[in-house]
């Protein structure tokens, strides 16, 4: 399935629906005087987060959606029926935007959250409204109100506990295969990912979480240039980042260095996020390379980093397991002193 985080739709409310002009007619009865009802309300227009979804890929083939229009009112004051609503189904981490793309509507960061996007107009009054004792056979009734139209962005920020960020060509989508059952892109050139992947990491049956493998990131990246910032806003609600470098590579600290200026550069607090290195490809390095390396992000990070392998499976656990540590403190399942935390049973204790 094409991954698609953004897309402009038209949405539109249904109008409500017209009153009935209506009199009653029956054999007896000469003057039965009016019977029209009221027309139906107008269709709403809902947005959902759902489970199970991870692409807005089905608002490409449709951008216009329209409400029903309510029903018309009817003879012996029957009420026109209410127009059925519209319910844009969208993954869990997306965002509403007004027209501008910049004013945030809704954020739909829970499953199953459901916010009413537009209301339908109200339906019309029909003739039996107007009755009174000066005017007891009134031959006009109300058309039913508007509906409301607007255009709207969809943008989609992946939920995932930990991303992956990295220059082109470090060994993210090699490290999300061997972790998870995902299967992205791997080739020996740079921009080999255009879009993010998720892959969910099994470390036990009670210790999961979810990582995103974000397209890999280059200097002025936070200004556009590359892949740009379209795909930093995916990593907006990780709980912390792994950043890899590729080990292979001249320079580590610079590679070091151009990643963290661009995280502290987009802003959204990227660069307060926990952050854990790795050294990645060091399957490539002899021991004495591996040290120099490690030696000298560990001077400029304040950290020693990772030893991480994703071709051999080398201190790949290691890694995993000081993410999960950060996904726990960032859930409230452990202290910042490393206890576990045990959840209240409500009511108190029972046998």
């Amino acid at each position: 399935m094409k991954f698609l985080d953004q897309a402009k739709i038209y949405i539109r409310s249904g109008n409500g629906g017209a009153g009935s002009v209506s009199f009653r007619r029956e054999k007896f009865i000469p003057n039965g005087g009016p019977d029209g009802g009221d027309g139906g309300k107008g269709g709403d227009v809902w947005v959902e987060a759902a489970d199970g979804l991870n692409t807005l890929i089905d608002f490409r083939y449709q951008q216009h959606f329209k409400a029903q229009t309510g029903h018309h009112g009817q003879g012996r004051q029957m009420h026109g029926a209410k127009g059925e609503d519209v319910v844009l189904r969208v993954p869990v981490g997306t965002q509403v935007l007004d027209e501008d793309k910049e004013t945030v509507l809704v954020d739909l960061d829970e499953p199953g959250m459901k916010v009413k996007l537009l209301s339908g107009g109200n339906g019309g009054w029909g003739n039996t409204r107007f009755k009174g004792p000066v005017n007891q056979a009134p031959r006009h009734a109300n058309p039913g109100q508007e509906g409301q139209e607007r255009w709207i962005w969809l943008r989609l920020k992946l939920i995932a506990d930990i991303g992956l960020a990295g220059l082109p060509n470090a060994g993210k989508s090699t490290f999300l295969s061997a972790v998870s059952a995902a299967r992205p892109k791997v080739a020996d050139y740079p921009f080999t990912t255009l879009t993010p992947n998720l892959g969910m990491v099994d470390l036990s049956p009670s210790e999961r979480f979810v990582i995103a493998d974000i397209p890999g990131l280059i200097e002025g990246a936070s200004e556009g240039a590359g892949l740009g910032t379209r795909f930093l806003g995916h990593v907006e609600r990780s709980a912390s980042l792994i950043h890899l470098i590729d080990g292979t590579q001249d320079d580590v600290v610079e590679a070091y260095r151009i990643i963290r200026g661009e995280l502290e550069a987009y802003g959204e607090g990227l660069g307060d996020k926990t952050e854990i290195l790795a050294l990645n490809k060091i399957d490539a390095l002899t021991p004495e390379a591996r040290e120099e390396k490690a030696a000298a992000l560990e001077a400029v990070a304040g950290r020693r980093p990772v030893l991480v392998s994703g071709v051999s499976g080398e201190g790949v656990t290691e890694l995993l397991r000081a993410a999960w540590a950060e996904v726990k403190l960032t859930r409230g399942e452990v202290t910042d002193e490393g206890e576990d935390v045990i959840p209240e049973t409500p009511g108190g204790w029972q046998p």
